[in-house]
């Protein structure tokens, strides 16, 4: 027969995004998770039209790196670049990506 363990060591329960949450501050990757939360919701945020033209690739440091199929894209989102990452910045809710570079 099994024996159950004292109930007084038991630790309570708690929810399992709570849980979560605390491993993701333990472990020191909130940054790098909503880094990586910019990569997956690229299209969303930036329009189906710059995303057909302009993909990300990675982040290095907080530098957003996105490769542009054309020049002329290139040059259109550079100059759109500081609405661009404001735009990235506030849909994530914390200024995790520091700039973007065109490739």
């Amino acid at each position: 027969m099994k024996r159950r363990a004292n109930s007084s060591t038991k630790q309570p329960s708690k929810p399992i995004g709570a849980a979560i949450g605390e491993l993701v501050e333990e472990l020191g990757i909130q940054a790098k998770l909503k880094q990586y939360e910019a990569v997956t919701r690229w299209a969303e945020i930036v329009g189906q039209r710059i995303a057909v033209e302009a993909e990300p690739q990675k982040i290095e440091k907080g530098v957003l790196l996105v490769r542009v199929r054309t020049g002329v894209w290139r040059n259109e989102l550079t100059m759109r670049k500081s609405e661009i990452l404001a735009k990235l910045n506030q849909a994530i809710g914390e200024a995790v990506i520091k700039d973007i570079k065109f490739l």
